[in-house]
């Protein structure tokens, strides 16, 4: 079965970090652009982070540029987003997704084959 699963989600106080995995089953990450999407409440999803397959460019919306880092294990065919300085508003949703059209700059479109269930990430003290 094709699919990418999310884990690490949960509460955390503002300043704190968490890291988000994503699991692919069924195909090779390594082949593929990946990408983290979020949506909070009442907003659109937007694309936070990708990292192309071919050089390895990675691309941050100037929201979370800075404190998120996106990696990928291709021997554990897993990706990743490393949270920190985390903010109230980075209370969303997050997906992670494979396979996507990356657009100049590298931000992801939401064109992508495969996408995870989602994890919900909230950020309160």
């Amino acid at each position: 079965q094709l699919q990418v699963v999310e884990s690490g989600g949960g509460l955390v106080q503002p300043g704190g970090s968490l890291r988000l995995s994503c699991a692919a089953s069924g195909f090779t990450l390594a082949y593929y652009p990946i990408a983290w999407f979020r949506q909070a409440p009442g907003k659109e999803r937007e694309g936070v982070s990708s990292i192309s397959n071919s050089d390895g460019t990675t691309y941050y919306s100037d929201s979370v540029k800075g404190r998120f880092t996106i990696s990928r294990a291709n021997a554990k065919n897993t990706m990743y987003l490393q949270m920190n300085s985390l903010k109230p508003e980075d209370t969303a949703v997050y997906y992670c997704a494979a396979n996507c059209y990356l657009r100049a700059l590298g931000a992801p479109s939401q064109h992508c084959g495969y996408w995870g269930q989602g994890t919900q990430v909230t950020v309160s003290s």
